[in-house]
């Protein structure tokens, strides 16, 4: 039976293709069904591989500050064309000064893995240890504490004191990481004598009696209030005293370890390719703003530019931080020279805090940002985008400028600069922006003023002679107040509180506006050279209103 039933299964199997057989030669082919085709022919679809120089780039070159973004870009592209530009941009991108031929940025971060190398090896090429990783990627610290040898420690308070031995170890000490924070101490620790130091997730790490019972105890432990396993949350035990930093935390410090391991971001990347573009596509998100540019000599051949920014409060958006309503901006500037060389950038985050209460008020007043940049007389132009961080809304502006050339044989000025705020710097104004010479000068880009509200005149008078019988200077000035066409105010300045910078004079000035009726106003400052009798005026425009 089991014969019988195998030879019917042959037999069936057979007819089944006698029959079909015979179909396929008895019919036409049908028009629509296409012939069966055998997968092993078609051709593979398999990307290329990168070049050995290309990959060698990307994966240890570049490895620590490309980003995810940066390096998924690189892989979609096609061609060694498109790579060597794409390798070009990602350069140019970090050039500090585009100005110069060579990449300060490029240059130094090579150097940095050759000391990498040389420094850091440990069985292990020197970039690929923790250390390495750090120093390429951050740079050199601010300050290295080093114990190469470990031995025996006084821990400070915020490590629970005591006296314990360690394994070698160091702590980098940088003061500022751009989006890791301020004040960033990084420990490395060599636990197996091989000069591999990792870095430590926390301070214990270091510590070669840790697991040694009785050994290395901190003070609390000492007097019996916690024991070993207390350690890493940093509380005393009975006590319930915290003695770690914030810094030392657990969740801080790997908070900042995660931080390190990101590549450092270009700043506002997405804010320099809208730079100089197409702003129409802002159209449907407009973030309004003033730019004013304004010039002061500096030297023989260079001019100190201020690019003032200024934008509404009730334009931005605010949201409650730590009790504080805050509004946050990126700002990013492009200087181009006429003959499209960049002759400079900059970029930042600002921020205007205010009180709930305060807000009300705050809104219908207006948020400033200055940036100071050296340049060489001539013609340029700035493009500067703005961006509110929390709406995501954009403003872009571009503008042509010309540096003036100041000839050092000829009476001539600075900008003239009607400010908000105008007084003379503390030392508390080292360093900040809004700061001239020995003023702290803040423009009113609107020229609106308050009823009662002081208007701040700024100005520098260069290359003025000094009478030697008087010893004062050999100029006359005169502010001119000018109402609907009328002269309203004639006052000669009377040099009272100069600051004299060798042949720089320094004119500022609050004028008074409680007696002065609302409406607009025309201000000149008329510059007369005693000697040659050159004449120079500026002029500025403001309102008064309630």
């Amino acid at each position: 039976m089991s014969g019988s039933r195998f030879i019917k299964g042959i037999g069936l199997s057979a007819l089944a293709i006698t029959l079909s057989g015979a179909a396929v030669i008895a019919q036409p082919p049908d028009k629509g069904k296409k012939p069966a085709e055998d997968i092993s022919d078609r051709a593979r679809n398999v990307k290329p591989e990168l070049k050995g120089a290309y990959k060698r780039w990307l994966n240890t070159d570049v490895d620590y500050i490309i980003t995810k973004e940066e390096k998924r870009a690189f892989l979609a592209l096609q061609t060694d064309e498109e790579r060597e530009n794409f390798i070009e941009n990602f350069w140019r991108r970090r050039d500090p000064n585009p100005d110069t031929e060579e990449n300060e940025y490029r240059e130094e971060y090579y150097e940095r893995i050759a000391y990498a190398n040389q420094h850091y090896t440990s069985g292990i090429p020197g970039w690929k240890t923790d250390r390495g990783r750090i120093y390429i990627a951050w740079g050199k610290p601010d300050s290295v504490e080093s114990r190469p040898s470990g031995g025996s420690y006084d821990r400070p308070s915020y490590e629970g004191g005591g006296s314990t031995t360690t394994y070698p170890f160091e702590i980098w000490f940088y003061r500022h990481l751009d989006n890791v924070g301020d004040g960033i101490e990084i420990e490395f620790v060599d636990p197996t004598g091989t000069g591999e130091y990792r870095i430590a997730r926390n301070a214990n790490e270091k510590d070669a009696l840790m697991m040694v019972p009785g050994a290395g105890l901190t003070t609390a432990e000492q007097l019996g209030l916690s024991d070993k396993g207390d350690r890493i949350s940093g509380y005393n035990g009975a006590s319930g005293n915290n003695f770690m930093r914030e810094q030392d935390t657990p969740f801080r410090r790997l908070e900042i370890i995660t931080a390190l391991q990101r590549p450092p971001q270009v700043k506002f990347g997405d804010l320099q390719s809208m730079a100089g573009g197409d702003s129409g596509v802002l159209d449907n998100n407009p973030l309004p703003f003033d730019l004013r540019v304004d010039f002061f000599r500096q030297s023989e051949d260079r001019v100190v530019a201020t690019f003032t920014v200024q934008a509404d409060n009730k334009s931005l958006t605010w949201e409650d931080a730590g009790g504080l309503q805050t509004a946050n901006m990126n700002i990013f500037g492009r200087i181009t020279a006429v003959s499209g060389k960049r002759s400079g950038i900059f970029e930042d985050s600002v921020s205007t805090n205010a009180t709930t209460a305060e807000l009300v008020e705050l809104r219908d007043r207006k948020s400033v940002y200055q940036k100071a940049v050296a340049l060489t007389p001539g013609t340029y132009k700035v493009d500067v985008v703005v961006r509110d961080v929390k709406s995501g809304n954009r403003g872009v502006v571009s503008q042509g400028f010309t540096v003036p050339r100041y000839d050092e044989k000829k009476l001539s000025t600075s900008t003239m600069i009607l400010a908000t705020r105008l007084r003379t710097t503390t030392e508390s104004d080292i360093g900040s922006a809004f700061v001239i010479g020995n003023a702290k000068v803040i423009p009113n880009l609107s020229g609106r003023y308050k009823q009662g509200q002081e208007v701040g005149v700024y100005m520098q008078v260069y290359n003025a002679g000094i009478d030697q019988t008087t010893l004062r200077p050999a100029v006359d000035v005169e502010y001119v107040l000018v109402k609907d066409g009328k002269e309203v105010l004639r006052q000669p300045e009377d040099w009272s509180g100069l600051s004299d910078s060798g042949q720089r004079l320094t004119l500022a000035r609050l004028l008074p506006t409680d007696r002065m009726p609302l409406g607009d106003y025309e201000i000149k400052l008329i510059t007369k050279d005693k000697v040659g009798g050159q004449v120079i005026e500026n002029k500025g425009k403001f309102t008064i209103e309630n």
